[in-house]
């Protein structure tokens, strides 16, 4: 193969175009990936509507990719052709930094993402840094093992922030609370769910996979909550969560973007109440939470698609059309 069939952006707010590209070859430390699955995340969406205002253009966007490795750049070792793996967000540091040498790259000033500033999985072919790239537990196929990838790992690195607290409240109810839920009532935790107003689907969806109440995102839990993650991109939300929480309660922002945060009362905050976001992920999360996954086991909720039709996957997240994941299938 010489060329390949990628969705690609070339200004944002406008729809990807199916266009035939050069299959790119691997520089020095990369590798070759055959993509099989790649997750849709609601960064894309950030990345694709202009919400995020450095892409590396014309992008091929996608940063939840599973696939095979077809080749190996200079000094790659640890990896061998014919091995499946996983590729997140977080696709480079420059290793040399404070927060590189405290195991703290998804801070890194100079760090480059998948998707964005480095060419994604909305493609037949990719490649990618072979430091992050992750092995995939054996039990997932490949369109389950894909929301992992960001859905999982952000999610995860969310919950490390509250993972003490006996109960959580999950603001939007999409990819990532969907999985995150399955680990915590797992671990003998009481999840509570919010979701956009009057979506009785999703409130259904948060109870089948144990929450122990489901509502509207500016309802008042039955209880004072321990802890908070919000993964919706609405800053009026994080006075609500400060409201649900009690005193000592963590509210933990997990999204990479997010509407203005309106002012609010300080009596909300006092009390030793907390708000904190989280930022990426490192490698050291994916090494941790995939195979957590696979012990719980997290069963992912996929909705597939093929690759031309990602316009249509993007908008029916945009529009809360499904529940759990949307996944493409090059």
């Amino acid at each position: 193969m010489t060329t390949m069939r990628a969705m690609v952006l070339i200004a944002p707010g406008e729809p990807l175009r199916l266009q035939q590209l050069p299959v790119p070859q691997p520089a020095a430390g990369q590798v070759l990936l055959k993509v099989s699955a790649c997750g849709i995340c609601r960064t894309d969406l950030h990345v694709v509507d202009g919400e995020l205002t450095e892409p590396n253009l014309p992008l091929v966007p996608g940063h939840q990719i599973v696939g095979t490795i077809e080749g190996l750049g200079a000094g790659v070792t640890g990896l061998r052709p014919g091995q499946r793996v996983g590729v997140p967000w977080l696709g480079g540091s420059c290793g040399n930094c404070w927060f590189c040498n405290h195991r703290r790259e998804n801070l890194c000033d100079h760090a480059r993402y998948t998707g964005y500033q480095i060419q994604g999985g909305f493609a037949e072919y990719t490649v990618a840094n072979a430091d992050y790239c992750f092995e995939l537990p054996s039990r997932y196929a490949d369109q389950q093992a894909a929301p992992l990838l960001c859905a999982g790992l952000i999610g995860y690195r969310a919950y490390r922030l509250v993972e003490d607290a006996a109960s959580i409240g999950l603001y939007g109810f999409g990819a990532a609370a969907h999985i995150l839920i399955q680990l915590a009532v797992y671990r003998g935790q009481s999840i509570y769910a919010f979701t956009r107003e009057g979506d009785t689907q999703a409130q259904q969806f948060a109870r089948d996979l144990g929450a122990a109440w489901a509502g509207d995102s500016l309802q008042a839990p039955p209880r004072a909550l321990d802890g908070a993650i919000i993964f919706a991109p609405e800053g009026q939300l994080v006075p609500q969560a400060l409201k649900a929480v009690r005193k000592g309660g963590r509210v933990v922002c997990a999204g990479i973007h997010m509407s203005d945060i309106p002012s609010f009362p300080y009596e909300l905050l006092w009390g030793e109440r907390e708000v904190c976001s989280v930022a990426n992920l490192t490698r050291r999360d994916g090494i941790e939470f995939l195979p957590l996954a696979a012990e719980v086991p997290v069963q992912t909720t996929v909705h597939p698609y093929p690759l031309e039709q990602a316009n249509e996957a993007l908008d029916d997240l945009r529009h809360g059309r499904f529940n759990g994941a949307a996944v493409l299938l090059p």
